[in-house]
């Protein structure tokens, strides 16, 4: 039986080098396609980072400005019972443990962020297999 002109060749009558040939062009294309996974995914983790550490700064200096004017009240207001040294000691103990929390839980969260580009990798663990697929 002849082959028509315009049908492609069935796999198993192609030449072992034009079959190397196109395994190494997809094996490249499946390479820069990983490549270009993992740098979306790096900076789609690091512009999460870089606005939780932005929002811990700037939400930091607000409540810092506003801790200051409620302590300077507290204190006037426990001077009235109390000497201002002891009522300055307790406000500054309460507001350091607060402080110490609030410092804790967004550690806590920044040290929760995954950096690793796990589809990536996974992607990859894939591709690998699928490679040693095509070359058994």
């Amino acid at each position: 039986m002849q082959q028509r002109i315009n049908e492609p060749r069935r796999t198993d009558e192609r030449p072992l080098g034009e079959l190397f040939a196109d395994l190494a062009s997809s094996t490249s294309t499946l390479v820069r396609n990983e490549v270009a996974l993992a740098k979306v995914e790096i900076t789609d983790k690091a512009t999460m980072v870089g606005r939780n550490v932005a929002s811990l700064f700037v939400g930091g200096a607000v409540a810092y400005a506003a801790l200051l004017a409620i302590c300077a009240a507290i204190i006037l207001a426990l001077d009235t019972v109390m000497p201002a040294w002891l009522s300055a000691l307790i406000v500054g103990i309460v507001v350091g443990i607060v402080g110490w929390m609030m410092i804790s839980k967004a550690m806590t969260a920044l040290r929760r962020t995954e950096l690793k580009p796990r589809e990536t990798v996974e992607s990859l663990k894939e591709d690998a297999q699928w490679v040693k697929d095509q070359i058994s």
